[in-house]
């Protein structure tokens, strides 16, 4: 799974609007594929909200079976008109047999009064669809403020609403635009962003992130709804490498701390690093911990980095600015784990780890020579880190039973300090590096 980053976002939504030769010959944007093909229900079949893990869980020729089956009450509400796919507000959601894992989805729903409906992604609630008038009697959980918004997110968490209502008249055509990277997903509704690349919450199972994959669902609920123009293009790893080297756009409320050139605005082991092609590099068998000038309390921390064969470094947090970050503040681990000669890792010292103290869930690396992208969030004494889109570590620490732990990092009784990067003598790269105070 990968991240969800702003520069991708931007060259992706430049794309141009889809075309039509014939109303029932959808024609996609380039890169982009038909989910819909204007003539029948060909790639498609029936599934409710239900976890798609179910599926999963069939052989082949059970999985098969099952579609099949549920063509019936598939067929039963659902039909093609002049290149429109059409429901009647009843029975199954229509469901694409593929699973996608990160994508752009372009759309267009037209619906009528008292109806909502919504598109699930990976097989999970939802993007919301809504009557948005007073008349459609649902205000109260929400439809006043407009479709677009992650609706089965959690009360309160970013992007449940989207920013703005966005909605045409009922009746008329809306063009939807979903983008989706990692756990992050932004949404466009009629030309305007209305959901700015917010996690998205796993419905079944909201102790886990959602799916790594998973079918595209149109749902169907309480009145007619149409839709046509249903394009989708997966995102590849090799699109986010292509990401031009260098400065992304720095996202609201964040400050860069790195200008691409040179050490400036940086303290501590500056001789043994080095900027090549736009990154800062820790200088091959030199070492030491490389700190921003400023000290931070909570924070968002976000950055980009690429490890050689067998690379190791660390992000330093809450440190004094002395001695080692590991055992004086806190150090996550950045390393290449596949590596042989790391074959014996304790728990603690895989990537993403607080070393010494809190395990991270492994598998989100990208191969060596790609480069990653992390976040890192401290509030307090909740610590959560995302690797390319997956969460793999999120931990309150104030709740960690310190008298198990051999030795006890000082971070833990810090509230703020400087960040940086500790370097153990690899040349890793990082770059993109950008915080937000909180």
């Amino acid at each position: 799974m990968y991240r969800i980053h702003s520069l991708l976002i931007a060259t992706m939504i430049g794309l141009p609007g889809a075309l039509l030769a014939h109303p029932d010959h959808p024609v996609p944007p380039k890169g982009f594929t038909a989910l819909f093909n204007g003539h029948n229900l060909e790639g498609w079949f029936g599934h409710g909200t239900k976890d798609p893990r179910t599926l999963w869980k069939m052989s082949p020729e059970a999985l098969k079976a099952h579609q099949k089956e549920t063509l019936k009450d598939i067929n039963k509400h659902w039909s093609v008109e002049n290149g429109e796919l059409v429901n009647d507000g009843k029975g199954l959601y229509l469901t694409t047999i593929k699973d996608y894992a990160d994508f752009e989805l372009h759309l267009e729903y037209k619906t009528v009064p008292k109806a909502d409906s919504g598109i699930y992604l990976r097989g999970v609630p939802q993007v919301q669809i809504w009557d948005t008038t007073k008349e459609g009697g649902k205000w109260k959980i929400g439809a006043d403020k407009g479709s677009g918004g992650l609706w089965n997110n959690s009360k309160g968490a970013p992007g449940k609403d989207p920013s703005k209502l966005m909605d045409k008249p009922l009746g008329e055509w809306n063009k939807f635009r979903i983008i989706m990277i990692g756990e992050r997903v932004t949404v466009y509704l009629n030309g305007e962003k209305v959901v700015d690349n917010v996690v998205m919450e796993n419905y079944f199972d909201r102790k886990i992130p959602i799916f790594e994959k998973g079918p595209i669902q149109l749902q169907t609920h309480g009145g007619e709804i149409r839709w046509r123009n249903v394009f989708i293009r997966e995102i590849t790893a090799k699109d986010t490498k292509a990401e031009a080297a260098g400065q992304a756009k720095v996202e609201e409320g964040f400050t860069s701390l790195f200008n691409g050139k040179d050490l400036a605005g940086w303290q501590g082991a500056v001789g043994n690093y080095e900027v090549v092609d736009g990154a800062i590099m820790c200088k091959k068998g030199k070492g030491g911990t490389l700190y921003a000038k400023d000290e931070y309390g909570d924070f968002v921390f976000r950055f980009e980095f690429k490890l050689p064969p067998g690379g190791n470094n660390g992000i330093a947090v809450r440190s004094p600015g002395r001695g080692d970050p590991a055992w004086e503040a806190f150090e996550l681990q950045v390393l290449d784990n596949t590596h042989p000669k790391y074959a014996k890792l304790k728990p603690y010292q895989f990537h993403g780890s607080i070393y010494g103290l809190v395990p991270a869930k492994r598998g989100a690396l990208l191969p060596v020579g790609e480069w990653n992208k992390q976040e890192i969030t401290f509030k307090g004494s909740h610590v959560k880190v995302i690797l390319n889109g997956t969460t793999i570590l999120d931990q309150d620490l104030s709740k960690l039973d310190l008298s198990k732990v051999k030795r006890v990092p000082k971070g833990v009784n810090r509230k703020s300090g400087f960040i940086g990067f500790a370097g153990h003598s690899d040349p890793v790269q990082f770059r993109n590096v950008r915080i937000k105070r909180l």
